[in-house]
């Protein structure tokens, strides 16, 4: 039988209430959900012997979440990843966005959803339980036009599924490009480097040193970048293995943090996008999504983050997979779209199943 738990989790710094709803399912997965940032604070799935553990990283305190810097499970918006130099061009009006990231701006600055507070509401279904999370972003915040009504759906399901779906509309021009910034860690604790981990891209999307792209698609064939036959995310993590242009990728990265370029037809519909299997404890993420990109991180910058019962978090400890557009999209006229037009309805579905398996 679904439950759900419903408590206070203390009040923001300026005084907001901020609750933690607990789902959990027959299967005794639970989730927890923070309406700080709409974040995920914690996924409790079983290994192969049906012990559960949180395969995601988190903060014990509402406190510690307001000072980390890294999006831990948090939604980001309005617009995810770098845009280059700040520069959004639209109805060819020119709007310089904040800079937060050496000369780029990144994950929507300091009015981002992921620090806002979000109304919500709870619905309870037979075999399943969804939590409705709404945020407003004002015309003009951090240099974005368009005021914008954003909206996530959380369901846990029985089958140990969690979907994510988001809508968005607006009253001007704007980009919408939403995603959520969790990081997993399947064996619960440690290095993700042992993680296997299977992507259907055929492309990436190289990086400057600004860490924004070059504005072209590389085929991922022969290089650290080929995750379409499983592969350890520690086993060309430096890219020594290979050409001195992945090499100098991912030294400039200190690991993964690029955007994999995924198969879409004119109608984007929701699809298989990878898995990843963690053979010590045997848990099995698999994803699907209607985006055009996912961003793999590897946690390059987490070393400091406060952790659970006084830790800290370090790199590598967690890597992201973001469903998402393209970076810095509205300067490259050859990636897709996050431009969204007064009327129009913006809508992203994301699917994480969580299952075990003995051997990859």
């Amino acid at each position: 039988m679904i439950k759900i738990d419903q408590h206070s989790f203390g009040r923001t710094a300026q005084g907001e209430e901020v609750t933690r709803t607990l789902l959990t399912n027959r299967h005794g997965m639970e989730v927890a959900l923070l309406n700080y940032g709409a974040t995920i604070q914690a996924i409790r799935s079983a290994d192969r012997d049906g012990q559960l553990a949180n395969i995601v990283l988190s903060c014990d305190n509402l406190e510690d979440y307001e000072r980390q810097s890294v999006y831990l499970g948090a939604v980001v918006g309005r617009c995810a990843n770098r845009i280059a130099g700040g520069r959004l061009l639209l109805d060819g009006n020119d709007h310089q966005l904040t800079i937060n990231n050496g000369d780029n701006h990144l994950h929507s600055g300091d009015s981002g959803f992921h620090a806002k507070v979000w109304e919500q509401s709870l619905n309870e279904y037979d075999d399943a339980v969804s939590v409705t999370m709404t945020c407003y972003g004002k015309d003009g915040d951090d240099g974005y036009p368009g005021n914008v009504e954003v909206r996530v759906i959380y369901t846990l399901t029985d089958d140990n599924i969690f979907d994510i779906r988001y809508s968005a509309i607006t009253d001007k021009t704007t980009v919408v490009n939403l995603t959520q910034h969790s990081y997993f860690n399947l064996a619960g604790a440690g290095t993700i480097h042992n993680h296997q981990l299977q992507l259907d891209a055929e492309g990436y999307l190289p990086l400057n040193e600004q860490s924004t792209p070059l504005g072209h698609v590389q085929t991922v064939e022969d290089t650290a970048f080929d995750f379409r036959t499983p592969k350890t995310i520690g086993r060309d993590i430096t890219g020594e293995r290979h050409t001195s242009e992945c090499a100098q990728q991912l030294t400039m990265a200190r690991g993964y943090d690029h955007n994999f370029c995924l198969p879409s037809g004119a109608q984007p519909e929701t699809r298989r996008m990878g898995e990843v299997w963690e053979p010590v404890s045997g848990r099995l993420l698999t994803v699907y999504t209607n985006q055009p990109g996912v961003q793999l991180y590897t946690g390059n910058y987490l070393e400091g983050t406060p952790a659970p019962e006084g830790r800290i978090w370090n790199n590598h400890e967690g890597f992201c997979l973001e469903t998402q557009g393209w970076p810095d999209a509205p300067n490259q006229p050859g990636f897709p779209s996050i431009t969204l037009q007064s009327g129009a309805i913006y809508q992203h579905h994301t699917c994480w199943i969580f299952d075990c398996r003995s051997e990859g």
